[in-house]
């Protein structure tokens, strides 16, 4: 039996995975099971079973890319289900204490891969969000909401109606007022700035270091008629001036990098006038600081990383930013990355002549990972809510659900 059957064989045992060498050799792993997916794979040469065997999520991520790992049988969607499924982060096993070796390794492969240079800031964020806004179109929401949406009921509400809620859901927590002066760090294409002002009337300002969103947001202000009161800025979020009544940040935290929380902190703190309210939605770990896998720092996210909670909070309590409200989104993320995997297959052939067969490969690799970590590994969402004065907001969470309720019937 080769070596990577031997590893996969200690994970699998739900479901079948069959391994078609290059050499002509097929081995099976697991026992069929009702519910669980039947996996065919082939690698056309012997370096692409070897390279999963070094480095599990680059070496298949790469192999998938390079059509050295072929699908024979099912989908990427289905072997990475299958493979997750069998070793999800919930466990029924007695918890050992790991080894101060492997504690110690992953302290340094944290504290490494979390530097995230300010002069880098840009180019990371321009790797993925300057790309082709026809690929984005095409498997996002109408408003391009690149971040996870919000289903009150996952088997009948549509991606569409998911995220005009999501907003709402965010709206709510801000607890706003008209007239207010409202920052959106990491504005992405301007959707929610533009919702804000539309359902708050609130004079919002957005900042992106992505020049493509930039343009976008800014055209789209104009369309609407309001870009006296919704402006967006290419600007560091650390050289925004002035303060604001409330804060928001939607999927920008997880590029700030470890080692900058207190700064981010910090200069919201500061950006922030001493009545204000902040919420911060962010992608996050469930299972305590780790380190972003190596296929996603290489090809989506350079210099990207989700916090534990606890990693959060080192960063905001040091900088009184008063902790008022917490919400963990458990699964909501999974059932946004199922649509958008959906709209990618569909939109197969002009992703392809946007791209190439290999970008289509990676975004289906990585849409498909994505959705794993949220169904079966450390992958959550955190809504987290701030204050500077503890008395700026009521003391009970029925403002909330009363204002989410209101938005809602403004569509």
């Amino acid at each position: 039996m080769k070596v990577l059957t031997r590893l996969l064989g200690k994970v699998v045992s739900q479901g079948t995975l069959s391994i078609i060498y290059a050499d002509g050799t097929c081995e099976t792993i697991g026992a069929a099971a009702q519910g669980w997916p039947d996996v065919v794979i082939r690698f056309t040469d012997d370096a692409a079973a070897r390279a999963i065997v070094t480095s599990a999520v680059l070496g298949a991520g790469e192999g998938f890319m390079d059509g050295k790992l072929l699908i024979e049988q099912g989908s990427i969607w289905d072997l990475i289900m299958l493979v997750s499924a069998n070793a999800p982060l919930e466990s029924e096993k007695t918890l050992e204490t790991p080894s101060m070796v492997g504690q110690v390794t992953e302290r340094f492969k944290h504290w490494h891969d979390n530097y995230n240079k300010r002069d880098r800031s840009k180019a990371n964020v321009a790797h993925h969000y300057d790309l082709s806004d026809t690929l984005y179109d095409l498997f996002l929401d109408s408003d391009r909401q690149y971040s996870c949406a919000y289903f009150t009921d996952p088997e009948t509400v549509s991606l569409e109606q998911a995220q005009i809620d999501k907003k709402a859901h965010i709206a709510a927590k801000l607890a706003l007022r008209p007239g207010q002066r409202v920052l959106d760090i990491g504005c992405g294409w301007g959707g929610l700035a533009l919702y804000l002002n539309r359902v708050a009337d609130v004079d919002v300002l957005g900042v992106t270091l992505s020049q493509e969103q930039l343009k976008v947001a800014r055209r789209r202000a104009q369309e609407a008629g309001v870009a006296d009161r919704v402006k967006f800025e290419l600007i560091d979020y650390r050289d925004v001036p002035g303060q604001f009544d409330r804060i928001v940040s939607v999927g920008m935290f997880e590029h700030v990098g470890a080692r900058h929380y207190r700064e981010f902190f910090r200069t919201c703190h500061n950006l922030l006038k001493s009545d204000g309210v902040m919420l911060l939605h962010t992608i996050g770990r469930l299972d305590g600081p780790s380190s972003t896998d190596a296929f996603t720092r290489k090809y989506i996210f350079p210099g990207g990383y989700a916090p534990a909670l606890s990693e959060i909070m080192l960063g905001s309590e040091p900088n009184r930013l008063l902790l008022t409200d917490v919400e963990v989104l458990r699964l909501h993320y999974y059932h946004t990355l199922r649509h958008w995997y959906a709209r990618v297959l569909d939109a197969r052939e002009q992703i392809i002549d946007l791209y190439d067969e290999r970008f289509f490969r990676m975004w289906t690799f990585y849409l498909a990972a994505s959705a794993s970590g949220f169904l079966y590994g450390s992958q959550t969402i955190y809504q987290l809510q701030y204050v500077r004065n503890r008395h700026s907001l009521p003391i009970t969470r029925d403002y909330m659900a009363q204002a989410e309720a209101h938005y809602r019937t403004l569509g």
